[in-house]
């Protein structure tokens, strides 16, 4: 079975956002810059991005990423590409460490 990394939404207020799940949920900040931010859950992690910088997406982790598309590395270290299902929603293959 392939494990889901994370899932990306596309928020306004980026700061705003952050600070208000932080504050309702027990989560921790992995990860912000001025585009997007990754928080961690028990049981996944949730991107919150602008809009005009990162689609909306669902991200699985995957051994063989490479077979989906050239992998481009990001500000956070990670290794991944982007693929469109069959219904045009964006879908992230990380590669796994």
């Amino acid at each position: 079975m392939n494990k889901i990394d994370h899932v990306a939404i596309v928020v306004e207020d980026l700061d705003t956002t952050v600070q208000w799940y932080l504050a309702h949920f027990k989560a921790k900040l992995i990860y912000q810059d001025k585009t997007w931010a990754m928080l961690e859950f028990a049981n996944i992690k949730l991107a919150f991005v602008i809009s005009n910088e990162h689609p909306a997406h669902i991200a699985f982790i995957s051994k063989d990423a490479k077979r989906y598309g050239k992998l481009k590395r990001h500000r956070d270290d990670t290794y991944s590409c982007y693929i469109k299902d069959p219904s045009g929603n964006v879908v992230e293959i990380v590669k796994s460490e």
